[in-house]
């Protein structure tokens, strides 16, 4: 199958901090592939450069070497007007619902917001923000009220929804349940899960949880430094990382036997005096 969205070789830089400073590397050589209606994990910890790759794919860091390619189009230095095009077609998700939504608006004005700059009319709009309230399985009467009115599991539903207004091909999930509790996590995960399978849409799942990556994606990418350090069936590679990177990261998850965590935490330990 032909991938949705494909980066390659791909290199993200950012300019010193004085005219003279030499530019600093994020990310070096890096190269996935997501086909249409499958979620690819991309895992890692603080600054392994998973979220600078989201924010490439997004437009929002600058290629300094390789290419990104959607539906088999070079998309890696679009200008104003091309990333406005391609903004129906890949949407974000972000990681903290109590900050990503506008405090001053109404769920109504926030979800019809992308729908009136694609030029909907407000008739259309307000039965459109009412069929994606459904989808996210709020009440239609969440549309007159304001994001503070609502917890975070609540607000990040409604992230989901105005992401899905579009209807975009790929969303980039940026963390979007790190910042929830493990019961409104698991519910999150089941409505990304049923919106997949009930649109087609691909996701790139950018979280530091192999846990998560386990529960929701189809492939996982995991990042180390900047690179990929490890990629393939999530399944597969959650159950039997090969890396130590991953492994580390697999021992790194907290379990309910205290005894069975401290030998988990000697052999993180241990394994982390090997990775560079």
């Amino acid at each position: 199958m032909t991938a949705l969205v494909e980066t390659r070789d791909l290199a993200v830089s950012y300019p010193g901090r004085t005219a003279l400073a030499k530019p600093v590397p994020v990310l070096s050589g890096v190269s996935i592939a997501i086909e249409p209606g499958r979620t690819l994990g991309l895992v890692g910890e603080s600054g392994s450069g998973k979220t600078t790759l989201g924010r490439a794919i997004l437009g929002l860091a600058p290629v300094t070497a390789g290419s990104i390619l959607f539906e088999g189009r070079d998309v890696s230095h679009l200008h104003r007007r091309g990333r406005r095009a391609l903004a129906a077609d890949i949407q974000v998700v972000f990681q903290d619902p109590y900050t990503s939504l506008n405090p001053s608006m109404t769920i109504e004005q926030i979800l019809a917001e992308p729908l009136w700059a694609s030029g909907t009319g407000k008739a259309e709009a307000r039965r459109k923000v009412r069929s994606l309230l459904s989808d996210v399985g709020l009440p239609a009467d969440s549309a007159d009220r304001l994001p503070r009115e609502f917890s975070g599991g609540q607000r990040q539903r409604i992230a989901i929804a105005r992401a899905l207004a579009l209807q975009p091909k790929l969303i980039v999930c940026d963390e979007p349940v790190s910042a929830l509790d493990l019961t409104t996590q698991a519910r999150v995960l089941d409505l990304f899960i049923d919106i997949q399978a009930s649109t087609g849409v691909s996701y790139l799942f950018v979280t530091h949880d192999l846990a998560v990556v386990r529960y929701i994606a189809h492939e996982v990418a995991v990042m180390q430094g900047g690179t990929i350090v490890e990629q393939g069936d999530a399944a597969a590679v959650t159950e039997h990382p090969r890396h130590p990177y991953t492994q580390q990261l697999l021992l790194a998850a907290p379990i309910p036997d205290p005894a069975a965590q401290r030998e988990r935490r000697a052999q993180r330990q241990q394994l982390a005096s090997t990775l560079p």
